[in-house]
């Protein structure tokens, strides 16, 4: 069921590293994307795959992970991700790709799940460095980066409390998650 994948689909942060995940996944994923509603279906997105420990060594260090945990720097050897999918846009398709990028990060997001995989979406990096260390053409900017692997966490969703946002760990490192209700939601 749909809703059984969203309630899987959370933003994982810890990895069992040493667990591969095969190329083919990665297309599969890529391919449901491709699959995808596109704005004016344009199709402008791009995708460059890593699942090698050397090739994602060199991505790691331009990631920034969870913002709310001021005391944690990111997952540590071992707990990274075991594969990156990294979104692009083909700027000499179109300079703008509208929506295209959650509608496809969703996609492959609920595909990982399906798989028994977990992810996270990165928007926080150096792109221009990362850019030029994969040495990807001028016309490919990087709009941000899915980590995946099978988690090696647990995500907790829960009510949220006096309009606090923030997500949070507790003392056996479970990550907590809160959601507005419903009815806040529906005008």
């Amino acid at each position: 069921m749909l809703k059984d994948l969203i309630l899987k689909n959370r933003s994982y942060r810890r990895f069992h590293q040493n667990e591969k995940v095969e190329v083919e996944t990665l297309q599969e994923l890529v391919d449901l994307a491709r699959l995808s509603p596109s704005a004016r279906n344009a199709q402008p997105l791009k995708y460059f795959l890593s699942n090698s420990p050397e090739l994602n060594d060199k991505i790691f260090p331009h990631l920034s992970w969870a913002g709310y945990l001021k005391d944690w720097a990111g997952p540590e050897k071992g707990e990274q991700p075991a594969a990156y999918i990294i979104v692009l846009n083909d700027t000499e398709i179109s300079a703008n790709y509208f929506c295209d990028d959650g509608i496809a990060t969703q996609s492959i997001l609920l595909g990982a799940v399906e798989k028994g995989l977990g992810g996270c979406i990165i928007g926080s990096l150096n792109r221009l460095q990362l850019q030029r260390e994969l040495r990807l053409s001028d016309n490919l900017k990087i709009v941000h980066i899915i980590a995946l692997g099978k988690p090696k966490e647990e995500v907790a969703i829960e009510e949220m409390k006096e309009g606090d946002i923030k997500y949070w760990r507790d003392v056996q490192q479970v990550h907590h998650v809160p959601k507005r209700d419903l009815k806040d939601i529906i005008v």
